[in-house]
């Protein structure tokens, strides 16, 4: 038998295989314009480039997660169980999902500030690939292109592709979810179900219930549009449920299933169970404010830090600026869509479009608006898929259809729209960029101006003025620029700065600092609104009586950073010798520098102990912990409040000698420790002889008094 090397199994370099599926890739789809693909290409590699360029500069970015991450390279049960600490003291109190992909980065490469936050970025350009291929496959590449750029080009996607949260992995897997339920909707295969449902259990890995929030949406767009019967598609999406929960439940059910004893404390919860902070602190209690646990307050009487509750939140000033800087354009498209779609028949694509993206945007933009539990403005990076989605659909379907004067009236309409509302965001920064306000405002009425005179740009032809190739050719040419300068123009600055800032802490915001309702900068809001924005400051005011920062004296722990734009906590007091002091909460998770007295200390101290020190709260423990590589007991988790350990399981570990250290807490947070926190504190005081190591109290607890 005689076999022949040439044609497609040609694929030695410089092969005519090999340069075919280089031109095919450039080519893209037989069916899409020619330029269709390299733009797509183009836009990926300004979108890498954006969350990418300069990474470095934000450190650690968020030191909670930073140290369960450097927790997860040294231990494997660590990993698993997403643990603050090595030793699996505690876990953080999420889901591990988004710490196993920074961990598998940094066991790779090693524990550094790129590892950490590549992935992110990388995640990124991921779920603007993805959006890009949803929309493209019934709108046609223009509308994906348009949604990719959009989604891209939002402040706050720039944010938190650029930081270690775990939004970015959340966004990535409902996009992806999104993308298998519209091959479903196509196909009416199982399959694409069960696929969207182990996504979203995934999602939920990630960051518990909010991950389930676009689920309803999706079976319903797939309950309505859906091409099999009734009852198959009923159990189709049972099919899907079930890959849901099994998606979430595996770890769930390990986790719970794993004696207490031998598995790290769940983080934030109350009752040491992984369900009860799934549906209490993070899940239901965010909607009705009970929250007991971690940050939580009980009965909605903490801060909060995303506005007051209601319709405007989106565009009040702690989130107005992040994200909906083309929400108005979206919500008219969606209203376009279900108008042209009215009389479609069931299976519809769009009519499925607007149920699925639509859904995804009114129900989640619904939940934040009127949530009355902690929210954070950065949250809403969750709703930068849909409004890319829905105006990268509404601006093409418009566009096709502006013969039509209905059709030319909405377009315009949304173009002054987006002009007017962009006015607005940028107004609220008065001294930054003050020309881009008037650019947006010229563009948009330019822009809308050719839209409406589009019947006498063009050729008649018959009753209906439709536009004929050279009136169409220079509409095109001269409103679709101007139309985009007025929608990106905002954002893409407000996405520039943000990128060109370091950020650090747990309460990140995208943008400069912004005045609300006609206030000076840096004042608060109604409903304790953020004002300045652009990361969470490094020092600020410390625990009542305690120094600035957290634990000065210089290098040691976090890479080096170039100091964060000084930001109020979002909705905090803010009163003199209250927690955080005058500034907020200073330095809440934020790239804090540890005095390298105190790590050659604790570090030197280490050797033989289940943990160098511990100390009240994560975000006192992580920069200790990230500065000596040694674990680092978090007591009372994250905001010193959970139950663990009680008073009498921290003297069994000192008699036993697994605590070296105990160091003083001088990190702000909220209450500064309680319960047991308090009673072990106490304790120590009374028992063993204080120091002071860097600036910081420290007490040595194999050494009594």
């Amino acid at each position: 038998m005689t076999t022949t090397t040439t044609g497609p199994l040609s694929t030695g370099p410089g092969s005519p295989a090999r340069g075919g599926r280089l031109a095919a890739l450039l080519r893209g789809r037989p069916a899409d314009p020619r330029w269709a693909r390299p733009a797509l290409l183009a836009l990926l590699v300004v979108t890498a480039a954006l969350y990418t360029a300069g990474l470095s500069r934000s450190g650690w970015a968020n030191d909670f997660y930073a140290a369960a991450v450097q927790a997860g390279t040294k231990s494997w049960k660590a990993f698993f169980f997403g643990s603050f600490d090595a030793s699996n003291f505690i876990t953080v109190d999420k889901t591990p999902a988004s710490l196993w992909v920074m961990e598998l980065s940094a066991r790779s490469f090693g524990l550094n500030s790129w590892s950490l936050l590549l992935p992110q970025a990388a995640e990124g350009v991921a779920s603007a690939a993805l959006l890009y291929a949803t929309v493209r496959r019934w709108h046609g590449p223009a509308a994906g292109l348009i949604a990719a750029g959009v989604a891209a080009l939002t402040p706050v996607a720039v944010l938190m592709f650029r930081y270690d949260n775990p939004d970015a992995l959340l966004v990535l897997l409902m996009t992806g979810a999104a993308y298998a339920t519209a091959r479903a909707i196509e196909s009416g295969r199982t399959r694409w179900l069960v696929l969207t449902g182990g996504l979203l259990g995934f999602a939920f890995l990630t960051k518990m219930l909010q991950g389930f929030l676009v689920a309803p949406a999706f079976a319903l767009a797939y309950l309505v549009a859906g091409p099999p019967r009734l009852g198959r598609r009923l159990w189709q999406l049972l099919a899907g449920a079930a890959a849901l929960v099994a998606g979430a439940g595996w770890w769930v059910a390990i986790v719970e299933l794993t004696p207490a004893a031998d598995r790290p404390y769940i983080g934030g919860s109350t009752t040491n169970s992984v369900l009860q902070l799934a549906l209490g602190y993070n899940g239901l209690g965010r909607l009705d404010g009970n929250e007991t646990g971690s940050v939580g307050f009980g009965g909605g009487a903490g801060p909060r830090f995303g506005g007051s509750a209601g319709l405007t939140r989106l565009f009040a000033a702690d989130m107005g600026g992040q994200v909906s800087w083309l929400l108005p354009a979206a919500l008219i498209a969606l209203v376009a869509m279900a108008w042209l779609s009215r009389r479609a028949a069931r299976t519809d694509r769009l009519l499925a479009a607007a149920l699925l993206w639509g859904g995804w945007l009114l129900l989640t933009a619904g939940v934040f608006s009127f949530m009355a539990g902690i929210i954070h403005p950065y949250y809403t990076v969750a709703l930068v898929p849909p409004i890319g989605a829905l105006t990268g659909i509404g601006a093409v379907l418009l566009w096709r259809e502006r013969g039509h004067l209905w059709a030319r009236l909405t377009l315009a309409g949304a173009i002054v729209a987006t002009a007017a509302w962009s006015y607005a965001l940028l107004h609220r920064t008065p001294g930054w960029l003050p020309w881009l306000r008037a650019l947006v405002v010229v563009t948009g009425l330019l822009a809308a101006g050719l839209v409406l005179a589009a019947p006498a740009l063009a050729r008649r032809d018959g009753p209906v003025p439709l536009p004929g190739r050279a009136g169409g050719r220079m509409l095109a040419a001269l409103a679709v620029p101007l139309a985009l300068i007025t929608a990106l123009a905002g954002p893409a600055a407000y996405s520039t700065d943000t990128a060109a800032t370091a950020h650090t802490g747990a309460l990140p915001a995208a943008g400069p600092a912004v005045v609300a309702f006609g206030g000076a900068p840096g004042a608060t809001g109604p409903g304790g609104g953020r004002i300045a924005g652009g990361g969470t400051a490094r020092g600020g005011t410390g625990a009542a009586g305690g120094p600035p920062g957290q634990f000065p004296g210089g290098a040691g722990g976090a890479p080096p950073a170039r100091p964060a734009r000084a930001q109020r906590a979002p909705g905090s007091a803010g009163q003199a010798g209250g927690p955080g002091g005058a500034g907020g909460p200073g330095g809440l998770g934020g790239n804090t520098q540890v005095a390298a007295v105190l790590t050659r200390l604790l570090r030197d101290g280490a050797a033989g102990y289940g943990w160098a020190a511990a100390t009240v709260g994560s975000e006192s423990a992580a920069p200790l912990q990230l500065a000596t590589g040694d674990p680092v007991m978090a007591i009372g988790g994250f905001n010193g409040s959970d139950g663990a350990p009680t008073l009498a399981e921290f003297q069994r570990l000192v008699a036993a000698g697994e605590i070296h250290y105990f160091v003083g807490a001088n990190q702000a947070s909220f209450g500064n420790g309680s319960g047991a926190a308090a009673q072990i504190t106490a304790w120590v005081q009374a028992r063993f002889t204080a120091e002071t190591v860097g600036g910081v109290t420290v007490y040595d607890l194999a050494r009594t008094r």
